[in-house]
């Protein structure tokens, strides 16, 4: 085991794991269309959203890796069959090469070993399998069906709609295409591409998959975070004997950091870390980088929740704070909110939590960040309304106003 105690040890560990996210270099996966595309194949997966006080979480994750990127872009792979749409730890946009990994959990859906929902319809769902197969792809909110009698919540979708989404998930139908939040559903074996692996994988390939693509987008990984949300206890096995007899032959290494946890990386990836640079990265809570808490916390010591599900009076930074990257380090987050219509970027509250990093260059990467981020919005103007600690306010609005 190799123990790490140093800054300078530590430094290059964040590094590592920030490389492996694209969020060290300028182009990691290339730019559009191609760069979006190779950027999904990278990551494993790209959390989808439906947050809208600015850009939604999946356009931007790929927005801070990929320059040119254009959320349109996301239904274009989608619709050329190069990514599709299921459930990673959440709903997800996915590589189309990874399909056959999410046969085991759409199986164990179909029967009834897991339950998306209680009872489903299965002669409704019959019917509507029946209806796509014969007149094409249809749209959710086309099923003509009554409501249920209770109103409200998710929980209470049309019948059809539950049952739409039950063929779903237990993969008889997949998303060929979406408008805004509204998918298109069609038979899977008119959207998967002919040339795509549909077998199922075993127990031991599907963990080798995982360890793999872990590896490959956070750099280090724990016997924990590979298996994420996972609850399989077979699957967890399968990783933890896998990672354990990489360590035995010397393909990786057991690394432990001064706070005691544990994480695995590839024999000698601490020799190949990059520089850092001097951007600024304004990130989405639901950024593959951050989205892992515990580990965040762990390698960064940056303790971050997402507020929009807390209570508001029990908010201590705001309902949609977004973290903060600066060389290396998450150094704060900010809470702001898109107005569209007035073409404003409020933000709404700042946070510089690493004091020591204000200067000259950090504020003119903030400045830089924001201009991007301003754009990406499809806003004209920004406006800084709060900041902590408040003897930054006049330095940081004097940043702003050489833009504005």
């Amino acid at each position: 085991m190799i123990e790490l105690h140093s800054h300078k040890d530590l430094s290059r560990l964040k590094r590592l794991a920030l490389s492996s996210q694209g969020l060290l270099q300028a182009k990691p996966f290339g730019s559009g269309l191609s760069g979006a595309r190779k950027a999904i194949a990278h990551l494993g997966y790209v959390q989808i959203d439906t947050i809208s006080v600015v850009e939604r979480a999946h356009h931007h994750v790929l927005h801070s890796r990929v320059p040119s990127f254009d959320p349109s872009m996301v239904n274009q792979l989608v619709v050329s069959g190069e990514v599709f749409e299921y459930w990673s730890h959440a709903a997800a946009f996915l590589p189309i090469d990874d399909f056959r990994f999410s046969l085991p959990y759409k199986n164990a859906i179909k029967s009834g070993q897991v339950h998306w929902y209680k009872n489903p319809d299965q002669k409704l769902m019959g019917q509507l399998l029946a209806r796509i197969r014969s007149e094409g792809p249809l749209r959710s909110r086309d099923v003509d069906a009554k409501n249920n009698n209770r109103k409200g919540g998710w929980w209470d979708w049309k019948p059809a709609k539950k049952a739409l989404e039950q063929l779903y998930m237990q993969g008889d139908l997949m998303v060929c295409g979406r408008e805004s939040f509204q998918k298109t559903y069609d038979l899977t074996e008119r959207v998967l591409p002919s040339h795509i692996d549909s077998a199922i994988p075993s127990m031991e390939e599907f963990a080798k998959h995982l360890i793999d693509q872990q590896l490959r987008c956070y750099g280090l990984v724990s016997i924990k975070s590979v298996t994420y949300l996972r609850r399989n206890i077979e699957l967890r096995k399968a990783v933890k004997n896998l990672v354990e007899g990489g360590v035995a032959q010397g393909t990786l290494e057991r690394i432990k950091i001064a706070n005691g946890d544990v994480f695995f990386m590839r024999s000698g990836a601490l020799d190949r870390t990059p520089r850092l640079n001097n951007r600024l990265s304004i990130l989405s809570p639901f950024d593959n980088s951050v989205i892992q808490r515990d580990r965040l916390k762990s390698l960064f010591e940056f303790d971050y929740q997402i507020e929009c599900y807390v209570p508001e009076l029990k908010r201590q930074y705001g309902y949609f704070c977004l973290p903060l990257l600066f060389r290396g380090e998450f150094i704060g987050r900010m809470d702001c909110k898109a107005h569209r219509k007035e073409g404003c970027l409020e933000i709404k509250s700042l946070y510089i939590e690493k004091t020591k990093i204000v200067d000259e260059l950090m504020m003119s990467a903030f400045v830089d960040a924001i201009d991007t981020f301003r754009i990406f919005q499809q806003c004209d103007s920004v406006v800084l309304s709060n900041i902590s600690p408040k003897p930054l306010m006049q330095p940081f609005q004097a940043a702003l106003k050489t833009r504005y």
